[in-house]
């Protein structure tokens, strides 16, 4: 499945899975599930550029990727990890000030989540290389900076629970990805810098990506 960024349908991002992260960006913990859908053309492969969109303020959000083996709907919890064919560090990158505005107005967060390259991966991990994906290390450093450090223990909600509730709803497809939420520490990341993330598990590191941050050309701007 070293090919799902191609394969896949959908990115699913999991909303405010870490307690801390809920509060820091003064949200309720939610005490249900809730997600929000990205572009497949958001993908981005290590090495590539960030880009910057004129007038956004964007937040890094260093997150465990799960990818889909095969196809399932309504899937109960104890079937949950049969659905799993491995995993991905990924970063979810989101426009702050634009997703302030339109939550303001009851607005979709598509545009805030959805650019170009406002999805970071890294390669694909097997299933098999990972015995506990909730004891999982995540870290996010900025120009050598540690930012965001934390563990997939402390989600709110365990992925066999994401993928019932998302299957649920909405058919998961083999190749899709599920982004299970981030880690305290979240800020801006500016054209200049470079982003380096992580995934250890037991002080090995099974993924490191790198992205140089740079100011998107095109028509978009940000105007508030």
């Amino acid at each position: 499945m070293q090919n799902f960024t191609k394969i896949g349908k959908k990115i699913v991002g999991i909303g405010r899975n870490f307690s801390e992260h809920a509060k820091e960006l003064g949200n309720a913990v939610p005490t249900s599930p809730f997600f929000f859908l990205k572009p497949t053309s958001s993908y981005l492969l290590s090495g590539e550029e960030v880009e910057i969109p004129k007038g956004c303020i964007v937040h890094h959000e260093v997150e465990l990727g799960v990818v889909i083996g095969k196809d399932g709907r309504d899937i109960r919890e104890s079937e949950a990890m049969n659905y799993v064919e491995g995993y991905a560090l990924g970063i979810d990158l989101t426009a702050r000030n634009l997703q302030d505005v339109v939550k303001k107005k009851g607005l979709p967060w598509s545009a805030a989540k959805g650019f170009d390259t406002f999805t970071p991966i890294g390669k694909f991990i097997p299933k098999s290389e990972i015995e506990d994906p909730h004891n999982v290390n995540l870290w996010l450093k900025l120009n050598g900076e540690l930012k965001q450090n934390g563990i997939t223990k402390d989600m709110i909600f365990n992925i066999p629970t994401l993928i019932e509730y998302v299957s649920s709803i909405m058919k998961l497809e083999k190749g899709d990805l599920i982004l299970t939420g981030t880690p305290s520490g979240v800020g801006p990341i500016h054209p200049g810098q470079v982003i380096t993330a992580g995934l250890n598990v037991n002080n090995e590191n099974l993924s490191t990506i790198k992205f140089p941050v740079v100011e998107r050309v095109g028509l978009f701007e940000f105007k508030p």
